[in-house]
């Protein structure tokens, strides 16, 4: 896989690496955290534990992150962006407590999955807890926009998990059917939090291209965690390798290697399919290696987050602008 390639153009930035921008928008992700944790509160102590335990897990905060610089990009001086990118950010983690349990995972960012812990009916209720702590959450922002948003992105990401849900195990699965579900159950919450940025700055004029930023830049960060998958001998992963197909996914890659493969190539991964579990990994780890299915995918990661770069045109020149073209090679380029 090619690590080296460099899409993010403007050399004079003072943003090159991903610390660079967490420094620059660390006051502002210090309001979101906090505002999650009084959220967070609840007389309930099981809610209060397991809400703790996801949210304390970490993980990148990527849309959050995505929310409080696009705000600050548009021109936002205020301070209502802190409780949306919270918002944002219980809606993600509602839908990882669920995924969780829909997928029978075991472990997630180096960690027990809550439903590991506390069982499925825990999990499942904390999740709804979340969502509906969200929406209260929206209410006290009084903004329609923001509700409409929220509402058609939460109905668009669970259609996204229930089509996903039906292509397990589907052998003709194609790459649009892939992008259409990618495009809703991850891309969707991306470009409403970056949409919404722009509509808390009072910014219409780049509500569209910042929204389109977002669903580019989702498209791409799905395709690069697909790759991830299959990645091999990453000792910073912080993900489980081979979950995907243990689960009967066909992603990206798999797709690409069915449709672009020798016959014993499509007849390994049939029967991978077929017969659920890892046995079969690393034999389809090397069998992608071998063939151009990463490479391909990686392609389309690439276009994705190109397309999210043009975007940013609209935008006045910041530090912030600068932060969400960087983004767009992190999208595609990480390695865990």
């Amino acid at each position: 896989m090619n690590h080296n390639i460099n899409i993010f153009l403007d050399t004079d930035s003072s943003i090159t690496t991903l610390a660079d921008v967490l420094a620059l928008a660390a006051e502002d992700m210090q309001a979101v955290n906090s505002v999650i944790r009084q959220s967070l509160d609840s007389p309930v102590i099981l809610i209060r534990q397991i809400a703790e335990y996801i949210i304390g897990a970490g993980g990148k905060r990527l849309r959050p992150l995505l929310v409080v610089l696009s705000a600050r990009a548009a021109g936002y001086q205020g301070q209502q962006h802190i409780k949306l990118a919270a918002i944002i950010e219980f809606i993600h983690t509602a839908t990882l407590l669920h995924d969780d349990v829909v997928d029978e995972s075991d472990m997630r960012r180096g960690n027990q999955t809550a439903n590991t812990v506390w069982g499925n009916s825990a999990s499942v209720l904390v999740g709804d807890f979340l969502y509906s702590r969200a929406f209260q959450m929206m209410v006290g922002l009084d903004s329609m926009e923001v509700m409409r948003v929220l509402a058609d992105a939460t109905n668009t990401i669970s259609e996204g998990e229930v089509q996903q849900l039906l292509n397990i195990g589907n052998l003709e699965i194609s790459e649009a059917d892939y992008e259409q579900i990618i495009a809703r159950k991850t891309a969707k919450l991306f470009e409403a939090g970056c949409q919404l940025a722009a509509d808390v700055a009072d910014s219409p004029n780049m509500t569209t291209a910042l929204g389109n930023y977002g669903r580019h830049l989702g498209m791409a960060f799905q395709i690069a965690d697909d790759i991830l998958d299959y990645a091999m001998d990453n000792p910073d992963l912080d993900k489980s390798l081979g979950d995907d197909l243990a689960e009967g996914k066909l992603t990206l890659p798999l797709i690409y290697l069915l449709e672009n493969g020798q016959d014993c190539d499509k007849s390994a991964i049939i029967k991978a399919v077929k017969q659920p579990g890892k046995g079969d990994f690393a034999d389809i780890q090397q069998r992608l290696e071998r063939s151009q299915a990463l490479a391909y995918s990686q392609k389309r990661a690439i276009e994705f987050a190109r397309r999210a770069y043009a975007q940013l045109d609209c935008l006045p020149a910041s530090p912030f602008r600068d932060a969400l073209a960087y983004l767009t090679e992190f999208a595609w380029n990480r390695t865990k």
